[in-house]
C-alpha cells in the first residue's frame, strides 16, 4: 500500500518537471515578453502616477488553482510595469539607480536552473571559486593585497551590518564594553550604517556626528579632536565610517586623512563605497586638473570596504560586497561548525561564504556578475562610469543656465539643486511642487531631500541607459515646470 501511495503521489507532482515541449514554449513566452520590454523602454515613462497602483493583484489571488502564462505575463505587465518607478528606465535619475544589463539576467537564468549551491566549497567549488574571484579583483581594485577577501551580499546593507560585526570582534567590544566605545560618522552615512550597528548590538554605543565641511564631507580635523577627547574621558574609539559616494550628494569623505587618524589611534576604518566605489575604474580629469581617482586615496588603508555591484557595474538589484583586509577576523565572527557538516569540514582550497557571512544557503549571486565580466570585458563598464560623471557635469553646468541654485560641484554622479522663486515665495514649497511636476510628466523621476531644513532636488545618473537624450529632456521638463508654476 505504501508503495502504490507514493507512486501515486509521484505521478500527481510530476507536473513540477514540465516536459520539454513545455519548457520551450513557457520560454518563448517568457523571451518575448522580456524583449518586448527591453524595446519598449525608450518609449515608456520612468514613472507612473496611477490611482490605485498594484490593484489588480489584489484580484489574482493565490488561489492555488493552475493559471495560462499568457494570462501570469498579463497581470505581471499592467501592475509591475506600469505603476510607480521604473527602474529599469535611462530615466530614472533619482535615488541611487539600479542596472540590469542584459547578461546579468543570463547569470541569474542559468543560477537557478541549476540551482548551483555557494554557500560552501565542499558543495559547490565551482560556485564559491568563481564567487571567491570575484571578491578578489574587487579587492585588487580598491588596492588590498591578495590576502583579502569578503562576501557577496545582497546589498550594502548586509555588507556594512557584516563589516561591523566583525569590527565589534576584531576591537574586543564585548556587552561590558559597549557604552564606552565610540563609533564616528557624519549626518550623511547612509541609513543603513545606522541599522547595521543597531542590528549588530552597538545600540548603546556612543556615536558621533562628526562636523562637515561646505562640501559635506568629514571634517578630518574634526573628527581628530573628537577622538583625542573621547581619549581623555576613558572612552574606547574603535570605529570610524567614512563615505565614498554619499547618497544625498555624491560627497567623498577625506579618506587619507581619516586613514591617519584611524591608524593613530588603532580604529577600525570602514568606507561605505556602495555606490561610489566603481568609479576608481574612471579615467575622467577634474577641473583642477587632478582625477576622480585622486578623490579615492587613502581606501587601500581602509580595514573594509561596502561596494555595489548592483550600482556601480550596472547589475540587476541583489548583488552587494564587502571587502575585508584581515579575512580571518571576518571568519572568526561569521563561522559555526555542525555536526551534520561535518563532511565539508576538510575542504580548504577555497574560505567557503558561509564562514564569511550570516548566511549558510544563499544564491548564487556571483553569476549576474562573472557573466557579463567574461562577455563583455571591462571596458564598456568603465565607458559607462566616465559617461556618467560626464553627464552629471553637463546638467550641473546647464541647470544653472536656467536660474537654479546649485550644491557643491560633484564628486562622482550626484548633484544638487533647487529654484529659487523671484516672487520670494517659500523655496522649500515650490521645489516640492517643481518634483510633482516632473514626476507626473513621468519621462524622467528625479527625487529629493532635505539638507539642514533646506529641499533639495537631486539627479543621480547611473543608469546605463541614461545618455544625453534623457539628460535634456530632464532640462526641458524642469524649465516647462519653473514657468508654470511662477504663473500659478
Amino acid at each position: 500500500m505504501l508503495r502504490k501511495k507514493i507512486e501515486q503521489l509521484a505521478e500527481a507532482s510530476q507536473q513540477l518537471e514540465p516536459s520539454p515541449e513545455q519548457r520551450q514554449s513557457w520560454d518563448a513566452a517568457v523571451h518575448d515578453y522580456a524583449h518586448g520590454y527591453i524595446d519598449s523602454l525608450p518609449t515608456w515613462k520612468a514613472y507612473h502616477v496611477v490611482d490605485n497602483p498594484a490593484a489588480a493583484l489584489l484580484d489574482f489571488p493565490l488561489d492555488g488553482q493552475p493559471k495560462p502564462l499568457e494570462q501570469v505575463l498579463g497581470v505581471l505587465k499592467t501592475n509591475l510595469h506600469e505603476a510607480g518607478l521604473n527602474p529599469a528606465s535611462g530615466g530614472h535619475l533619482g535615488y541611487i539607480p539600479g542596472g540590469g544589463i542584459y547578461p546579468t539576467a543570463l547569470g541569474d537564468y542559468l543560477a537557478a536552473v541549476t540551482n548551483a549551491y555557494a554557500g560552501i566549497f565542499f558543495g559547490g567549488p565551482g560556485a564559491v571559486r568563481i564567487e571567491n574571484m570575484l571578491i578578489r579583483w574587487m579587492c585588487e581594485l580598491v588596492g588590498y593585497p591578495a590576502t583579502a577577501l569578503g562576501n557577496l551580499s545582497s546589498g550594502g546593507s548586509i555588507a556594512n551590518l557584516i563589516a561591523f560585526v566583525t569590527a565589534r570582534d576584531s576591537k574586543k567590544i564585548t556587552s561590558r564594553q559597549v557604552r564606552k566605545s565610540v563609533i564616528y560618522l557624519t549626518e550623511q552615512v547612509h541609513h543603513c550604517v545606522h541599522k547595521a550597528i543597531r542590528i549588530g548590538g552597538m545600540a548603546e554605543a556612543v556615536v558621533r556626528n562628526v562636523p562637515m565641511d561646505n562640501r559635506f564631507r568629514m571634517d578630518a580635523s574634526a573628527l581628530a579632536r573628537m577622538v583625542e577627547q573621547d581619549v581623555a574621558e576613558g572612552k574606547k574609539p574603535f570605529l570610524v565610517v567614512a563615505s565614498a559616494g554619499t547618497t544625498d550628494t555624491g560627497a567623498v569623505d577625506p579618506l587619507e586623512s581619516v586613514a591617519d587618524i584611524a591608524e593613530q589611534h588603532g580604529m577600525w576604518f570602514h568606507v561605505d563605497a556602495a555606490y561610489g566605489g566603481f568609479f576608481l575604474l574612471a579615467d575622467v580629469e577634474n577641473p583642477d586638473g587632478s582625477t576622480v581617482k585622486d578623490v579615492f586615496k587613502g581606501i587601500e588603508r581602509s580595514d573594509s570596504v561596502a561596494i555595489d555591484p548592483h550600482k556601480g557595474m550596472f547589475l540587476a538589484y541583489g548583488l552587494g560586497a564587502i571587502l575585508i583586509k584581515d579575512v580571518q577576523a571576518q571568519m572568526a565572527s561569521h563561522y559555526y561548525r555542525a555536526n551534520y557538516m561535518q563532511d565539508t569540514f576538510d575542504a580548504n582550497e577555497e574560505l567557503s561564504p558561509a564562514d564569511l557571512s550570516p548566511e549558510l544557503t544563499k544564491h548564487f549571486r556571483g553569476l549576474r556578475m562573472w557573466l557579463p565580466l567574461q562577455l563583455l570585458g571591462i571596458q564598456p563598464f568603465k565607458s559607462a562610469l566616465e559617461e556618467k560623471i560626464l553627464l552629471c557635469r553637463y546638467f550641473y553646468e546647464a541647470i544653472q543656465q536656467l536660474g537654479f541654485e546649485v550644491g557643491p560641484y560633484p564628486e562622482l554622479s550626484v548633484c544638487t539643486y533647487r529654484y529659487v522663486p523671484r516672487d520670494g515665495s517659500d523655496a522649500n514649497d515650490f521645489n516640492r511642487r517643481l518634483v510633482e511636476h516632473v514626476q507626473h510628466d513621468g519621462r524622467i523621476f528625479v527625487s529629493s531631500t532635505n539638507i539642514g531644513g533646506v529641499f533639495w532636488i537631486r539627479l543621480a545618473v547611473l543608469s546605463f541607459r541614461t545618455h544625453l537624450r534623457e539628460i535634456d529632456t530632464l532640462l526641458e521638463v524642469f524649465k516647462n515646470g519653473v514657468e508654470k508654476l511662477e504663473k500659478c
